[in-house]
């Protein structure tokens, strides 16, 4: 990629952080939109996460894929055919018929997504290339992250109220034409300098393990733990975990390379994703479904509600690569793994029908200081020190983590609210809210514990041997092989 003016960098971040808002505004809207999704469309618990799920599923097994094709390819012009797609996908499920239609189009959806966030992310890190200036980049990309959550809610509430639930998945569309046509005009095309072959084997494990562990988990309040269809589930994902163990390291250019967790903040980063993503996955789905279905308040309100925890992510998410630029990422992980306990603790206790709203603000500002901390440290430690010929990989590593834990934490949370409710939403829905809250809780002190080991100059070390390892074995591999 030829060397840019301090403008046109700026104008490809504005370009990049467009198909960034779209993927993080169709999920926050459609966290508010699911209460009247719900009686629409007849659906069940299970049936609102796989509207969530099949999304993030799909999403998660395909974007390592997409990110060593970009590299292979062109990353322009995998991120504009994510775009298309996923701007006509957007149009699609605003027309769906019917709860399987709605999850199909968000499968497609998912197709278009998993070419986006990954690729953008390769191409600020392509086009940033001074470690300061790209921390501080990643931090606004973290804001983006902010804004959609702030305003997601507030606009998503007043299209269902107004409009109807179909409406939230309009607003996709301009921004995605808006961004399509910019793209062509400003973002110069990049690829990696080796092309990375195909692994279509991993990529079968890799999704054969995401969907038997999701549908495990979200159908198992239905069918028994130990029913022969969850247990079939279980083994299948120990299988491909195992498959993926023994076939990947004998491949040159494997889908996932084991080398980089190596790397102990690699490693870490992975876990931390994971876990604080799951926490956010349940956090949204919890909360949308107890202020609307328990409290009674409408989509909008419930909007405003949520308003305190995005306006944290907001403020918090740019400060974090500030932080992350200056200090590095020990300092934001600490804090955020602190937060996210700590609401996930306060609220597990407090936890009632008619909870005071103070107590339940407190709760939300608390989660959304932590949230907004966490993202930008993420980020910042998949793709430094890795080769820039591999950074959509490792970029599309991160990404992976963030919709796995999304994944699983709105089929764990959901599980747990199914096995739970059997009565209607009212007493047995707080008290199972209470359990969801304690796992919320767990899953930000992991973020601590992992963040807290992976972050000294131990971890750093790994980090630096891993880099050389990478930068030696790439130097020595003939350009054709």
């Amino acid at each position: 990629m030829p060397e840019l003016t301090r403008r046109r960098r700026l104008l490809v971040l504005a370009i990049c952080c467009m198909s960034l808002l779209i993927v993080s505004l169709d999920n926050t809207v459609l966290n508010v939109a699911l209460p009247s999704m719900q009686k629409e469309l007849h659906a069940g618990v299970s049936g609102l996460q796989w509207t969530i799920d099949a999304y993030t599923l799909v999403l998660a097994s395909l974007l390592m894929l997409s990110g060593s094709t970009a590299d292979r390819i062109g990353r322009r012009r995998v991120f504009q055919a994510g775009l298309a797609i996923f701007t006509t996908a957007s149009l699609l499920c605003s027309l769906a018929p019917s709860l399987s239609w709605l999850i199909a189009f968000r499968m497609l959806q998912a197709i278009g997504g998993s070419m986006l966030n990954p690729v953008a992310m390769s191409i600020i890190t392509n086009t940033f290339t001074d470690p300061r200036e790209r921390a501080r980049a990643i931090g606004v990309w973290g804001g983006v992250v902010g804004i959609s959550m702030s305003a997601g809610p507030i606009i998503g509430g007043a299209l269902v109220e107004t409009v109807g639930w179909r409406s939230i998945f309009w607003i996709n569309v301009p921004i995605g034409l808006a961004a399509l046509v910019l793209t062509r005009l400003f973002v110069p095309e990049s690829r990696a300098p080796k092309a990375r072959r195909p692994d279509p084997v991993g990529q079968v494990l890799m999704i054969v393990l995401l969907a038997s562990v999701t549908y495990g988990i979200i159908e198992s309040p239905g069918h028994g733990w130990t029913s022969p269809l969850i247990l079939g589930c279980g083994a299948l994902a120990v299988l491909s975990v195992v498959g993926l163990g023994l076939y990947e390291p004998r491949r040159k250019e494997p889908l996932i390379d084991l080398r980089f967790f190596r790397s102990a903040p690699f490693s870490g980063a992975t876990v931390i994703a994971v876990s604080g993503f799951a926490a956010l996955g349940g956090f949204l789905f919890l909360n949308t479904l107890y202020l609307q279905d328990v409290r009674h308040l409408d989509a909008l309100h419930a909007g405003l509600y949520m308003l305190p925890m995005a306006a944290m992510a907001l403020v918090f998410a740019p400060l974090s690569g500030r932080i992350v630029g200056g200090r590095g990422p020990r300092v934001p992980l600490l804090l955020a793994g602190s937060c996210m306990c700590l609401s996930g603790v306060m609220l597990a206790l407090g936890y009632a029908t008619n909870m005071p709203t103070v107590l339940l603000m407190l709760g939300y500002v608390i989660f959304g200081i932590g949230f907004g901390l966490v993202n930008a440290p993420i980020t910042n430690t998949a793709v430094s020190g890795m080769p820039r010929s591999q950074a959509g990989v490792a970029a599309a590593v991160a990404s992976t983590s963030r919709q796995i834990g999304s994944s699983l934490g709105v089929a764990v949370i959901g599980a747990v609210m199914a096995a739970g409710v059997t009565g209607g939403y009212g007493q047995q829905f707080t008290d199972s809210s209470r359990t969801a809250w304690w796992i919320i809780a767990a899953c930000g002190a992991v973020v601590l514990l992992v963040g807290t080991i992976t972050s000294g100059r131990w971890a750093r070390a790994t980090a630096e041997r891993t880099a050389d390892r990478l930068q030696t074995d790439e130097i020595k591999m003939p350009v054709n092989a």
